[in-house]
């Protein structure tokens, strides 16, 4: 299974993780990405996440079917949030269960990975004398 969700609204952790529980599951691994207080020493205020959301989906996809076949997991679920989000908020999760602790490991440090790589989704950083925008990817 493989939920994929980029949206507004605040994530919630209990919910990508019922959506990635099952019994016939063991391990359960999860990454949490959080706003930051500052970037390069400066204090960030806000962050602002813009995204082509069908193409985002389509490589989040992408690296979900991946993950699947490298590291043979069961459940997969990404949730990105876009819009303005504060030091503190979740940015995004990633959960990954399966019989297999290494499995869900290295495979939720490989999502998180492609996704900073290839994902069109952005960030605008916002601080108090000034903004910059920050490609999710290089």
């Amino acid at each position: 299974m493989v939920d994929i969700k980029i949206t507004d609204d605040i994530l919630s952790i209990t919910d990508c993780f019922a959506l990635a529980s099952d019994p016939a599951c063991g391990g359960i691994a999860s990454f949490v990405g959080t706003v930051r207080n500052h970037t390069k020493n400066k204090p960030v205020i806000r962050l602002e996440y813009e995204c082509y959301e069908s193409m985002a989906r389509k490589e989040i996809q992408k690296i979900a079917d991946k993950a699947i076949s490298l590291f043979s997991v069961k459940n997969i679920v990404v949730h990105h949030r876009t819009g303005i989000l504060f030091p503190g908020d979740a940015a995004i999760i990633i959960i990954v269960s399966d019989g297999h602790r290494n499995a869900v490991f290295d495979a939720c440090s490989h999502i998180i990975e492609n996704i900073k790589q290839t994902v069109p989704i952005w960030k605008k950083e916002i601080f108090e004398n000034g903004e910059e925008w920050v490609s999710a990817h290089p």
